[in-house]
């Protein structure tokens, strides 16, 4: 293969700029699908992500193009998410490439997420290729766009191409210049061995799939090959590329190519996103960098609703790790649910993806508790140490407790933004510059608590400025705050699956709402129920379910009164009884109903 005829690259956008469908109609002009029957998002091969119209997950193929000089490429493409809470998919994604094709929408222009996907681009010394898409639309500015693009991100005019992904208009012109502009792999065939996995997928016939960028050296079927990091040795069963969305065999993966292996692997823990391989007989030297792996900033627990399905959610959620790196998990124990594991992710959206990918397609019904994020201690006795669960928390034990600030940064129209300001003010937002994006968009930067964006933050926003906000942030440092741990219980017992930690003046509001919502939820049960709110010794907030009744007294037909005092004092001891030993039911929509608070 002639290095000099690869180009590796990716589409990056903010969600919705149209680049699932300009991946489609680039698999048309080349030729890998026939157009009669081809469907819409072809590289979204998930249920979910054509149900939400948002790619999650990054997705490769190989194609095949005739240039206008009459010269085939091979062309490696990947297709990346929009979302902040799958960035992670793109870094690894353009790590595996030489260019990028950045797509602007024609009516939305820049978006929060375009700058952060454009500087991620160039911090990989990728060559950025600008894009303004969707020029049939009526909504189509295109001299404010390209103004937009010229004074933010600093591109010519003339670099500027023009497309309608929706009517095929311009993608000829984005291909040749991929060709003209995108640099040739580096590397040479007579180095030692040297790949990126940058992807890996879990198959029920091949085992783990896993994908390689060859950066040196030759891959073939008879190379033994070795995990850097890991040690592992594998032997290869079978090696290809993804030509036309199916797994093709070849050969050999000479450098610049991008491919998979297959090697019997079942089990999925023994793959690390961003290993090195290389030639067990002849070694490369160094690793390469890999890529900067991104800290969960949500954290959650889940739990299966029918204890014995442990181990299926221990599996399912091996394989899932797969296919999304960014999510990490770890074994808990839980007073209320039994053994479930501490999840990790980006933001609230990938928590709610994963969860609803766990029980689709592995067949899992699961509780998940409320969302929190890490805070930072220093105990009495100096000692500094991260706080990832209430119960991790005491409220007596602490000197000084400290919580992540994110930097956000908002592109708005800048007739709401006295309405997105407030917003952000009422979460102790911090303001920190603004800066104009022609007439009518302003970008605003504010200091933010995490835990006050990672819920409500979003559509909240999205409602202020009518659907034309967007957002994007990035973990700044973690700074001073009041924080308290706020702890529910039933009858005197602590319910720790409602345990919760917060900014210490919210807490009072909080806890006056989660209580009153535990009363119209909690049903009736044969003895009273006392829901309290507590910090620490201190209640709060509380409501009491007031007791089934029975009549004891009903077959008494007249007689003394002592005879009734009698029947009601055992009544009453009864109950006292219950109270002490009786096991109070909380349904499951009561744990749902709570976290939306």
């Amino acid at each position: 293969m002639d290095r000099s005829l690869i180009r590796n690259f990716s589409i990056i956008a903010h969600i919705d700029h149209g680049k699932s469908t300009l991946a489609d109609r680039i698999l048309e002009v080349t030729g890998a699908v026939d157009k009669r029957h081809a469907n819409n998002q072809l590289l979204d091969d998930m249920d979910l992500e054509r149900e939400r119209g948002i790619t999650i997950k990054a997705s490769m193929v190989r194609l095949s193009y005739r240039a206008r000089d009459g010269r085939d490429y091979i062309l490696n493409l990947i297709d990346t998410p929009g979302h902040v809470d799958f960035t992670y998919e793109v870094s690894k994604s353009l790590a595996a490439c030489e260019g990028a094709i950045l797509v602007v929408d024609a009516g939305q222009g820049i978006e929060a997420q375009t700058v952060a996907n454009f500087y991620l681009a160039k911090n990989n010394n990728l060559k950025v290729i600008p894009v303004i898409n969707k020029i049939d639309l009526s909504s189509a500015d295109i001299p404010r766009v390209k103004k937009q693009i010229i004074s933010i991100l600093g591109f010519d005019e003339e670099e500027i191409l023009l497309a309608s992904a929706k009517e095929g208009t311009g993608v000829s012109d984005i291909l040749e210049k991929i060709v003209e502009v995108v640099p040739a792999p580096s590397g040479e065939v007579t180095n030692p061995l040297k790949a990126l996995v940058f992807d890996c997928r879990f198959d029920a016939f091949k085992g783990v799939v896993v994908f390689v960028r060859v950066v040196d050296g030759v891959i073939n079927p008879s190379t033994q090959l070795k995990m850097m990091h890991s040690g592992s040795l594998y032997k290869i069963e079978e090696l290809g590329v993804l030509r036309d969305l199916k797994y093709t065999k070849v050969d050999s993966l000479t450098c610049g190519e991008v491919g998979y292996f297959t090697a019997n692997i079942r089990d999925p823990r023994e793959i690390i996103i961003g290993d090195t391989i290389t030639d067990n007989k002849n070694s490369c030297q160094q690793a390469l960098p890999g890529y900067r792996t991104l800290k969960p900033l949500v954290f959650c627990g889940i739990y299966p609703v029918n204890a014995a399905d442990f181990s299926a959610l221990r599996d399912a959620m091996d394989k899932l790790k797969l296919s999304d790196a960014s999510f990490v998990f770890e074994p808990e124990n839980s007073q209320s649910f039994g053994y479930g594991f501490r999840c990790g992710f980006l933001g609230l959206l990938h928590m709610e993806i994963v969860q609803e990918r766990l029980e689709r397609e592995y067949n899992l019904n699961l509780i998940l508790t409320v969302p929190n994020v890490v805070y930072k201690i220093k105990r009495h006795d100096g000692q500094e140490m991260e706080v990832h669960t209430p119960a991790d928390y005491s409220n007596q034990d602490v000197m000084e407790a400290y919580e992540p600030y994110v930097k956000l940064l908002m592109i708005v129209p800048v007739d709401t933004i006295d309405d997105v300001c407030e917003l952000a003010k009422s979460r102790r937002g911090i303001f920190q510059s603004n800066d104009y994006l022609g007439d009518d968009r302003i970008k605003i930067v504010f200091n933010i608590p995490l835990s006050e964006i990672i819920v409500d933050f979003y559509d909240r926003m999205k409602s202020a400025t009518k659907g034309y906000g967007s957002l994007d942030y990035e973990l700044n440092d973690y700074l001073p705050t009041k924080l308290v741990r706020l702890d529910i219980m039933l009858n005197g017992v602590i319910c720790d699956a409602f345990s919760s930690l917060m900014y210490k003046d919210k807490a009072i509001h909080k806890a006056h709402a989660v209580v009153g919502k535990l009363k119209e939820l909690v049903p009736r049960q044969v003895f009273e129920v006392v829901i309290q709110a507590v910090i620490g010794s201190q209640i709060i907030a509380s409501q009491k379910v007031r007791p089934l009744s029975k009549a004891v007294t009903s077959k008494c037909y007249g007689g003394d009164i002592t005879r009734k005092r009698k029947l009601w004092e055992k009544q009453k001891e009864g109950k006292k009884r219950l109270k002490q030993f009786g096991r109070v039911e909380i349904p499951q929509e009561a744990f749902l109903e709570v976290l939306k608070i």
